[in-house]
């Protein structure tokens, strides 16, 4: 980083103003600083990673020593500005998406992964902030960031006082709920820093009891092992037999845990088309994306968050979703016939880790 310029109270005090209404301007619904240090936080990721509960996520592991410190991970680093960025579109609404995990024969999508690729969203327009940052007070080192790199995103924002960690391990906030994305950028500016946030979960276990799978094996505690959310989207292997039952209908991450959050009756509406449901993925049907080719996935999928798990994974989850439609006793025969179909003709062709799962889904 560059040496950063020398800001006065004054300076201080007027910049952060000026921060906050850029940010807004931009699309960002939360700003908060925050220093370096995050205490045990390190301590409880490597106990966690120690028992195995990141499944393959190897890369969490593997710069777990970065993780700590976002000083080694950007040399010169002492604040980092922490932002959020809702992404629940006006076209979801959390009664209906119960209702869909109810029929067996639709597709349930993650409600953040129904848009544009937050990824590239929010880091093109971090990089626009930073450097409207830069043209305000001067040239200064930083770097922007969003579920990019090997940092903890969470527990920074949390420390920066944008929420609470609630007991499903997910970043809470009293104005907006959970449904929003981080971002951060890590500067070399001594910048004011902002008062944490007390915990308001209280008592309750909404999210503990709903887990479909009881990935949330105590509060706080996760083992991504068990997520539906990783089974689907992180895990590149079989999905484990004793989860394919309770995945339902769930083919690309899971909300439950955010859906029966009381915090989330707050849950505020993304203004950004960006987020946008695209291809129908909030209204599809098992068959309906069933049916799509390699190229249409790669192409219906382009510039979402999705296209990264790539056809086989896709079709792995779809076909575990097929199955537990094809034993559900409110599905309809004939609609049990068309499923069955589309498995047994898609067979032949299949790779290995498809044909597995489809093999799966008519043997039940």
């Amino acid at each position: 980083m560059t040496s950063s310029p020398t800001l006065s109270s004054f300076d201080q005090a007027n910049l952060r103003e000026w921060l906050d209404e850029q940010s807004r301007q931009l699309g960002f619904d939360g700003l908060r600083i925050t220093d370096t240090h995050l205490g045990d936080a390190s301590e409880r990721l490597n106990q966690w990673l120690a028992e195995g509960k990141h499944g393959q996520m190897e890369y969490m592991a593997r710069h777990a020593q970065l993780r700590s410190d976002p000083g080694l991970l950007v040399p010169g680093t002492v604040r980092v500005i922490c932002v959020t960025m809702n992404y629940l579109s006006p076209e979801v609404h959390f009664d209906q998406e119960w209702q869909r995990l109810s029929e067996p024969t639709q597709a349930v999508v993650s409600m953040y992964a129904r848009g544009r690729d937050y990824h590239k969203v929010m880091r093109n327009r971090l990089q626009e902030f930073a450097q409207m940052i830069e043209k305000k007070i001067g040239s200064f080192g930083y770097r922007v960031f969003t579920d990019s790199a090997p940092l903890m995103e969470v527990e920074l924002a949390r420390k920066a006082g944008l929420g609470w960690r609630g007991k499903h391990t997910l970043l809470l906030n009293r104005e907006s709920g959970s449904t929003f994305f981080l971002g951060e950028i890590l500067v070399d500016v001594p910048l004011p820093v902002d008062q944490e946030e007390e915990s308001h979960c209280g008592s309750c276990q909404s999210c503990i009891e709903v887990c479909p799978t009881q990935a949330i094996t105590a509060p706080y505690q996760l083992d991504a092992r068990r997520c539906i959310s990783y089974l689907t989207i992180e895990n590149p292997d079989a999905i484990p037999v004793e989860f394919r039952k309770a995945m339902g209908n769930r083919v690309y991450g899971c909300d439950d845990c955010q859906l029966i959050c009381p915090w989330n009756k707050f849950a505020k509406r993304t203004a950004l088309p960006d987020f946008a449901e695209r291809h129908g993925l909030g209204r599809a049907s098992l068959l309906q994306l069933w049916s799509w080719t390699e190229d249409e996935f790669e192409r219906r999928h382009e510039g979402s968050a999705i296209r990264r798990i790539g056809y086989s994974r896709w079709r792995r989850n779809l076909a575990v979703a097929m199955g537990n439609a094809l034993t559900d006793s409110g599905v309809p025969e004939v609609d049990k016939g068309l499923l069955r179909e589309g498995l047994i003709s898609a067979l032949p062709k299949a790779d290995t880790l498809v044909a597995e799962h489809i093999q799966w889904a008519l043997d039940l």
